[in-house]
């Protein structure tokens, strides 16, 4: 080892200017063994770098060369994996780890003992040993290593501290002298002995110099010794004159601590005053009120503007100051609680003053409308006018009063009522509950004179009116749906008073469906629900902006309570003096009392409607229609403004009753084509409900054309479609005059033609069905009647197919003796052309009185029958021909005598 020391100082250090300390052969862990050397060096000029260095052998001969190399500063752990057993391996971590193993566990622990030296006396760093002995890091390392010569007089000493220590470097000055003093002794190259005797000579010589200089110098000595003690006196009367001093100043610092004292306590006096003075500040700007708001409070005029407006701002002023956060003590105060006392005085005052002049508001308006009532009632007694024709006469235009001008007067007090919500809340729902007393009563009286008036209108003058219970004597309508139940179903007059039915729609001219009715009816009812739906939303917009209740979501348009209406420094939460358990904060809860107001106020509407609708209902089923599609409409729009609205839920709530009409109405269809009965001894033609079913698609898709509700109506032509589908085939299989084929073929082509021209998409498979059912059975009535003109050739042919089929070859049922050759010719010979046409002749007489004029299908018959004539004529040809081959035999008439005869017989009749 010392022998690889060396080569690898003289090789690789002394070149580098770098002395080494230590070396350990190494190799890395869980590799393959690769042997090089860890080495510890110091560099020879200053500052001192410490290193770890890689030295490695090289592959291509036997001297070493340095591959890497690592600063000792950036080592952070050393880990010796054990510290109690022997143990080679061990980790250095630098940027990383590291991990090594030693060729013996003393090479490990001397390494790094000398790394631990380096480290404490050049780094000052301590870098973390882990699992290290403390007695390794405790000793000094023995010096085991002999120095090595290296380069001019260099020598390396062992890894131990002691030559660390000795060695100093010479300054410039030190190199000077050495070089004068060997000038000055040529022989102290060649002759050692006698240059160090001479040394030794000349350090006798200043040994002795010195010990007579500090003889010479104890009487200097003495001299200073002297001096010391004199200055020693002197100290001791600075200090007597120091200790007088602090005297007089002791009872200056006692004079100025009480000066002190008296500063700190004007300075406390001074800031309690501050003090004092800015709560009194505070209580005066906060909880006091001006003589004016408290005139306004007490004699404010409520009835004009600017009195509102003096009051409205005298009750926000006082609620600042009733709603201010006092400061700890403040409640104590005699002055505060009587302040507090005053307001409290001056707020009930204000809101039982507020309270009933608002009151005398509901009433004055609640009185001036039903005096203009009782007077129009009472001029038209006097004059002998009915109520009813009154009504009717003075209500032209269908509309119900606005409240708008009442309203806006309200409104002036929105802010007054915001206070008395936030501070009584027992007046504030006591105005409530009368607001809603007197407003349900008027609009109570203004809803039924209105649907009164609307109820005229559709049925007409008030004596036809009172066939479907409206007394226009006692001015309201008093038939209820029990009285409505029991109309007449046998009209008078001009209009009818039946529910319609399919079967009517198809027994009716256009005049009799009375069309302009059923416009005039539609036009009523969209002018009473476009009359309602503002009147709801105003009414409930002045609610939420009056009462400052908050609506959810906000209507478009209205105006929620400003958040800033009442503001302030100082301002806290707006107290409750009745009690949290009146408090309306939440914005579901405030939505609630608007429509629980809306719904009182407005209770007579939902049953109106119903009555309105029950009265459409039985003036005309098909009504249901109308209402159907204007309701789902109203309904949707108001739910797009407030889902949750009173008009929403009130208008679905109807809607659902119509909804009943209606599927009432299509059950009442269905059960009307069940019941239907023919008659016996006149041909079917086009069945009533077939006809009717056309006329209710056509008036159902001009009615649902913009709908927004098109399920309901496709679910009533399923069930209508497959009724009729059902009956056709009942009534065709109970028809004893016209054919079965006949009735389904006309009745289905019917269906199929007004299915194509409507274009229902919920009916496309119905349509290909009729279709289909049209085609079978005009297939079979023209396959059923071909089958008699020619009744013995026929039945003969039939044979000849039959033989075939038994397994007689063709060219062989001439041998048959009911078949040969003698038989065919008389058959033939009894159908001569002339024959043949008459039959003809009687067949298409026949087939004109199966079928109905309405459908103009004859000519669509003849025309199949003539192909089905031909196609029968060929296939005769055709068996002739392979049954009896040569035989010369062929039919009296020909193709072209077929379609003269066809086109004749058409042309005639």
């Amino acid at each position: 080892m010392t022998a690889i020391k060396h080569a690898l100082q003289r090789d690789i250090f002394t070149p580098n200017d770098e002395r080494l300390l230590s070396i350990v052969n190494v190799c890395k862990a869980g590799k393959k063994k690769k042997n090089c050397f860890l080495c510890a060096t110091v560099t020879t000029e200053r500052p001192v770098q410490v290193n770890v260095v890689k030295v490695k052998k090289s592959d291509k001969g036997d001297f070493y060369k340095r591959q890497t190399a690592w600063a000792l500063r950036d080592l952070a752990v050393v880990d010796a994996k054990d510290a109690n057993k022997e143990n080679p391996e061990f980790d250095l971590h630098f940027e990383k780890v590291y991990k090594w193993v030693a060729s013996s566990t003393a090479e490990k622990n001397a390494f790094i003992s000398c790394i631990w030296k380096l480290n404490q006396r050049y780094l000052r760093k301590k870098i973390e040993f882990v699992n290290v002995s403390s007695q390794l890091l405790e000793e000094l390392p023995k010096v085991t290593e002999e120095s090595v010569p290296s380069g001019e007089n260099q020598s390396v000493a062992g890894g131990d501290e002691e030559s660390l220590d000795e060695y100093q470097e010479l300054n410039a000055r030190e190199e000077q002298d050495i070089e004068i003093m060997m000038d000055g002794c040529e022989y102290a190259v060649s002759n050692a002995e006698a240059f160090a005797e001479k040394l030794s000579r000349e350090l006798q010589v200043l040994d002795g110099a010195n010990i007579q200089s500090i003889m010479a110098s104890e009487k200097q000595v003495n001299i200073l010794m002297q001096l010391l003690d004199e200055a020693l006196k002197e100290v001791d009367e600075i200090e007597h004159k120091l200790s007088s001093y602090e005297e007089m100043l002791q009872s200056v610092k006692e004079q100025m601590d009480h000066i002190s004292q008296s500063n700190d306590l004007i300075q406390l006096s001074n800031t309690n005053n501050m003090k004092l003075l800015e709560e009194i500040e505070f209580l005066v700007n906060y909880l006091d009120l001006s003589k004016g708001h408290i005139k306004a409070l007490t004699d404010g005029d409520l009835s004009s503007s600017k009195g509102i407006e003096a009051c409205t701002n005298a009750a926000e002023a006082l609620l600042q100051c009733m709603n201010i956060a006092l400061r700890p003590g403040h409640d104590k105060l005699h002055a505060v609680q009587q302040q507090q006392q005053q307001f409290k005085d001056l707020r009930e005052q204000f809101a039982r003053r507020l309270a009933n002049h608002l009151n005398n508001v509901f009433v004055q308006q609640f009185t001036q409308t039903l005096t203009l009532y009782y007077r129009r009632a009472s001029y038209h007694s006097v004059s002998g006018h009915d109520q009813s024709s009154t009504l009717a006469q003075h209500s032209v235009e269908l509309t119900l009063p606005k409240h708008l001008p009442f309203h806006r007067d309200l409104l002036r007090y929105a802010k007054l009522m915001e206070w008395l919500k936030n501070t009584d809340c027992e007046k504030y729902e006591g105005l409530n509950k009368n607001y809603v007393d007197y407003i349900s009563r008027l609009y109570e009286r203004e809803i039924k004179e209105f649907f009164e008036v609307a109820k005229i209108k559709m049925t007409g003058t008030s004596k036809e009116g009172k066939k479907f219970g409206l007394h226009g004597s006692s001015g309201k309508l008093t038939g209820s749906t029990s009285s409505l139940n029991k109309l007449s179903v046998q009209g008078s007059g001009n209009r009818r008073s039946q529910s319609s039915s399919l079967l009517d729609m198809g027994n009716m001219s256009a005049s009799d469906l009375d069309v302009a009715d059923r416009t005039k009816f539609d036009k009523i009812f969209e002018q009473v629900l476009s009359e309602l739906e503002p009147l709801c939303l105003a009414e409930q917009d002045f609610i939420s902006k009056f009462f400052k209740l908050q609506q959810s979501p906000a209507l478009p348009g209205s105006v929620v309570a400003d958040s800033d209406d009442v503001d302030g420094a100082h301002l806290s939460r707006p107290h409750n003096l009745l009690g949290d358990k009146h408090s309306i904060s939440s914005e579901k809860e405030e939505a609630g009392i608007i429509r629980s107001m809306m719904i009182k106020v407005f209770r007579c509407i939902e049953p109106e409607l119903n009555n309105l609708i029950s009265l459409g209902d039985k003036i005309d089923s098909f009504n249901s229609l109308y209402m159907l599609v204007k309701m789902s409409h109203h309904v949707w729009t108001a739910e797009n403004v407030d889902p949750a609205s009173f008009l929403s839920t009130t208008l679905g709530n109807v809607l659902v009753t119509v909804k009943r009409n209606f599927d009432k109405c299509i059950w009442n269809q269905v059960k009307q084509m069940e019941e239907v009965k023919i008659s016996k001894k006149s041909k079917v033609g086009i069945l009533p409900f077939v006809s009717g079913f056309e006329e209710f698609a056509e008036l159902a898709e001009s009615i649902f054309r913009i709908a927004e509700r098109r399920g309901d109506l496709d679910k009533a032509y399923t069930k209508l479609i497959r009724a009729v589908y059902n009956n056709v085939e009942k009534v065709a299989n109970e028809s004893q005059k016209t054919p079965r084929d006949v009735v389904m073929m006309e009745n289905f082509h019917h269906i199929f033609s007004t299915l194509s021209r409507l274009k229902i998409a919920c009916l496309e498979t119905e349509r290909r069905e009729a279709k289909h059912k049209y085609t079978e059975h005009l297939q079979s009535y023209v396959i059923y009647s071909l089958g008699q003109p020619l009744e013995k050739l026929n039945h003969f042919f039939e044979g000849i197919e039959a033989r075939v089929a038994q397994g007689i070859r063709e060219e062989e049922v001439s041998y048959q003796l009911a078949f040969n050759k003698q038989e065919l010719r008389k058959v033939i010979k009894e159908y001569p052309g002339k024959e043949v046409k008459k039959g003809l002749d009687n067949l298409y007489k026949k087939v004109d009185k199966h079928l109905c004029e309405e459908e103009n299908l004859l000519q669509v018959m003849w025309h199949s029958m003539q192909d089905e004539f031909i196609r029968q004529y060929k296939h005769f040809e055709g068996l002739i021909a392979r049954c009896y081959p040569g035989s010369g035999i062929i039919m009296e008439f020909t193709i072209q005598d077929i379609l003269e005869y066809f086109s004749s017989i058409a042309q005639s009749h």
